[in-house]
C-alpha cells in the first residue's frame, strides 16, 4: 500500500505511524472477535436456548400463579353460595371425622400387640389388597 486510506491522514512522524498501526490493530482485533462470535453458531444456539427456557419458565410462572388466582376465587364464590346449613353439616362432620379418627388411634395403641404395631404399614397394605380384590370378585360376579 503505497497510498494512505482516504479516510486517515498521513502520519507525520514515526510515532505518529505506530499509533495509527497499533489502533487499526485493536479495531481489527475487534471486528475479528465480532465475527468469530457471529460464526460460533453453537454458542449463539446455546444462548438462545437459554434466553427460551428462561422465557417460558416466566410463562409458566406467571400461568400457575393466575391459576392459583382462579381457584382461590372460585373456591370463594362457591363457599359464598354455598347454604349455611351445609356449611354447618360439613364443618360439624369434619370435626366427627377428627375425632372418630383421634379415637381409633388411641384404641390401636391401646389394643394392638407391639409386633403388630411396628409392622402397620404392610398390615394396611395387605388389608387394602384383600378389599379390593373382593370389590373386584363381587363386581365379576354381578356381570
Amino acid at each position: 500500500m503505497t497510498q494512505p486510506p482516504h479516510d486517515e491522514p498521513t502520519a507525520r512522524s514515526q510515532e505518529e505511524l505506530r499509533e495509527q498501526v497499533e489502533h487499526t490493530r485493536h479495531e481489527l482485533g475487534d471486528t475479528v472477535q465480532a465475527l468469530a462470535d457471529r460464526a460460533d453458531v453453537k454458542t449463539r444456539a446455546r444462548e438462545k436456548a437459554v434466553a427460551v427456557r428462561e422465557q417460558a419458565g416466566a410463562k409458566a410462572q406467571e400461568w400457575s400463579g393466575q391459576a392459583r388466582a382462579k381457584a382461590a376465587h372460585v373456591a370463594h364464590t362457591v363457599e359464598d353460595k354455598l347454604p349455611e346449613p351445609v356449611k354447618q353439616k360439613s364443618a360439624a362432620a369434619a370435626q366427627g371425622a377428627k375425632e372418630k379418627a383421634a379415637q381409633a388411634e388411641q384404641v390401636w395403641q391401646d389394643k394392638a400387640p407391639q409386633q403388630v404395631r411396628d409392622h402397620r404399614a404392610a398390615l394396611l397394605a395387605g388389608a387394602g389388597a384383600v378389599l379390593v380384590a373382593c370389590l373386584l370378585l363381587r363386581r365379576r360376579g354381578n356381570r
